[in-house]
């Protein structure tokens, strides 16, 4: 199976060149991360010039039950990409998340902040990133936020599958982020992929988030009334859906409450314009309405 990313690079990196698509179940190659000499054996086999990781561990509250799972598929498996990776001279993209930061604050973070990871899936994603970039030269490391697809489990399908059953709804507000779509994290992937296969000077860290900002209670209500537009038989009435702090929604592993990720270093590098998030959820609201 591919994940919301993985589908999606399929589509936005498939006329860059040759494309070998591996998921957990992949025949031929094996694409299952906990199986460390598996994938190192795969990439010595398909001997790729880019590498692009979009498989992790995601289950945040699940993972402070199982740790050791989450840092396998977060942490080991990235490292041994990396080093095979270095072997080749290869590329190796890889995206983490703004759960590295400890939520403090209102400013959007910048790649060189202080992290501070607050729960088992933060600190795997962070030990991660270190050691891709104490193993692999040529690097991306896109941190992002929020990540919905028209498939998958995310926010906003869960919002319209309750949307359809209930007619109130308490949805988080002190939380700040910004939902960004599989979708544009593919795209910018393919437009990096591009320029990185005639340059080296790119590695590194960079944020990518859509523009804007928003808390989930506003994303709940902003996704509610447009599908309402669309499909006006759903249950729920946007105006039912109540704002309520995170401590009257207690969750296994704590959340960070500023989510926001500054750009500018990802924009001015690549050359890119990042839409604002509205746009994104617009468009897969009519994918999935």
């Amino acid at each position: 199976m591919y994940g919301q990313i993985g589908w999606e690079l399929q589509r936005s990196l498939s006329p860059l060149g040759d494309l070998v698509a591996l998921g957990r179940d992949s025949g031929e190659y094996c694409g299952d991360l906990t199986n460390l000499a598996g994938i190192a054996d795969t990439v010595r086999r398909v001997a790729p010039d880019i590498i692009v990781n979009a498989a992790a561990y995601t289950a945040v509250d699940r993972a402070e039950s199982e740790p050791e799972l989450a840092r396998l598929v977060n942490a080991s498996a990235p490292a041994v990409l990396a080093q095979e990776a270095q072997k080749l001279g290869a590329w190796l993209v890889h995206y983490s998340t703004d759960y590295v930061f400890d939520g403090s604050g209102d400013q959007p973070r910048l790649e060189t902040d202080p992290t501070g990871p607050l729960s088992v899936y933060g600190k795997t994603k962070l030990e991660g990133e270190v050691l891709i970039q104490q193993n692999c030269e040529k690097h991306l490391i896109f941190r992002t936020s929020w990540v919905y697809a028209s498939r998958g489990a995310n926010f906003a399908r869960s919002m319209l599958h309750f949307a359809k059953e209930r007619d109130r709804l308490r949805v988080v507000d002190d939380q700040i982020g910004a939902p960004t779509s599989a979708e544009l994290l593919a795209d910018v992937t393919a437009h990096a992929v591009q320029d990185i296969k005639t340059r080296d000077d790119h590695s590194g860290i960079y944020h990518l988030t859509a523009a804007g900002e928003t808390s989930w209670y506003g994303y709940a209500k902003f996704l509610i009334e447009s599908a309402k537009v669309a499909y006006p038989i759903l249950k729920l009435d946007p105006r039912a859906i109540e704002a309520i702090p995170s401590e009257a929604f207690p969750t296994a592993a704590r959340r960070p409450l500023n989510s926001r990720l500054n750009t500018n270093k990802l924009k001015s590098t690549f050359n890119l314009h990042l839409p604002d998030w509205h746009d994104g959820v617009t468009r897969v609201l009519t994918e999935l309405l």
